[in-house]
């Protein structure tokens, strides 16, 4: 799954740790995800996009291989 989570961070200026925070989630869960190696819950997406005033699919973007 793409996602522009680091981007995002970056525009707020806002730490790994920070954004975990404000999700309810361990840091460590949002560079696993910022790695590609955790796959999120609907719950935890539509936390993390409202966090950036955005929607879950401005962030987030399905690459033909999660199809599989």
């Amino acid at each position: 799954m793409k996602h522009s989570i680091k981007v995002e961070r970056a525009k707020l200026d806002m730490t790994q740790a920070q954004l975990a925070e404000r999700v309810n989630v361990s840091r460590q869960t949002i560079n696993a995800i910022e790695k590609g190696n955790y796959n999120l819950s609907i719950t935890l997406a539509l936390k993390i996009a409202s966090v950036f005033n955005s929607t879950v699919d401005a962030i987030f973007e399905l690459e033909d291989s999660d199809w599989l």
